[in-house]
């Protein structure tokens, strides 16, 4: 039988599984009677653990939420997902959390056993985290207000600024944040528009108090995440290319990321949101295929300039200079 210590740190450790655990299971796994389990959940409480029990032939313990953070156990994969999780953190885009993160980071690497520190050090050594340089940052307390108001399912209000500069004011239902990229963003109904919107976190401005609770709405496309991959690439981007491609629906699917809508068994429309249209040429020159441009017109000049100044780098006659007699 374990020494009542390590009993305790065992004991803490299966209640931080978040689950329900009755007095027989708890005794088997410890290999004691239910009389010291009892016990042992008696010295928790005094040592500030909120330890919820009840009775019956259902009953139990389960680990329930303190008023104070109490020391937690991670076992050896948690306390390495933590420590590279704060290591990325460190140099990450959510302003405010740094300093926190490296003192955290601290404090775990320093109770590191040696085993582990090797293998924080190999992951740490291996794996480069690019800074994010001059790319858009978002506040802690920004991401926190909108998680909570998710939570509580109260409508935000808010001013934002959109690719193109303007500004407007928005009534929004939050649903979820979501972090693509270098970037975070807020999925929410717009009260307004009648319709789900993706909204940028740093161009967010957030108005206090929130406004009435809502109930929180079927996901979009019935799931958030294949929503984005049909709706991010378009509502981010202030340029739209539509081409006409003599190719299959499913060959150009296979290869581009774009709504692609079948023509025929041999032709489809493909539309592409970018920030330039340089993606555009390097997408269609990639595809391989015959294609016609059907909007924007800005793009058709686009293509012509770039054709006039390719034509002219494979002039045939011009003369190959190492095939020159050298002087003498």
């Amino acid at each position: 039988m374990l020494e009542t210590p390590a009993r305790l740190l065992r004991l803490l450790s299966l209640l931080q599984m978040h689950r329900d655990w009755s007095g027989t299971e708890l005794a088997e796994r410890l290999g004691v009677t239910t009389r010291t389990v009892r016990r042992d959940i008696d010295r928790l409480r005094e040592l500030g653990y909120p330890v919820h029990a009840w009775k019956g032939p259902v009953g139990g313990y389960r680990l329930g939420v303190g008023a104070s953070l109490p020391p937690l156990l991670l076992d050896d994969e948690e306390a390495v997902a933590v420590t590279v999780g704060l290591h990325t953190t460190a140099a990450g885009q959510v302003a405010g959390v740094e300093e926190a993160s490296l003192r955290a980071l601290t404090k775990i690497e320093q109770v590191l056993p040696s085993r582990l520190r090797h293998q924080v050090a190999a992951l740490k050594g291996a794996v480069v985290a690019m800074s994010p340089g001059n790319g858009p940052t978002v506040e802690a307390a920004a991401l926190t207000a909108i998680s909570l108001a998710i939570r509580a399912g109260e409508l935000l209000r808010f001013d934002y600024v959109s690719h193109h500069e303007t500004e407007s004011r928005r009534g929004v239902e939050p649903h979820r944040l979501v972090c693509w990229g270098r970037r975070w963003y807020l999925v929410g109904w717009d009260i307004a528009r009648a319709d789900w919107r993706t909204f940028r976190v740093d161009r967010i401005r957030l108005r206090m108090p929130n406004g009435p609770r809502f109930a929180h709405r079927e996901p979009p496309d019935g799931d958030v995440a294949a929503y984005l991959r049909r709706t991010m690439g378009f509502e981010m981007w202030p340029l739209r290319a539509r081409l006409r491609v003599h190719a299959s629906a499913a060959d150009v699917t296979a290869r581009v990321n774009g709504i692609v809508t079948p023509v025929d068994d041999h032709t489809c429309l493909l539309e592409l949101a970018v920030d330039s249209f340089d993606p555009v040429v390097f997408v269609m020159s990639m595809l391989d295929a015959d294609f016609e441009v059907e909007s924007p017109p800005e793009l058709v000049q686009h293509i012509r300039k770039l054709s006039t100044r390719f034509a002219g780098a494979v002039v045939q006659d011009r003369p190959n200079t190492q095939d020159r007699p050298a002087q003498g």
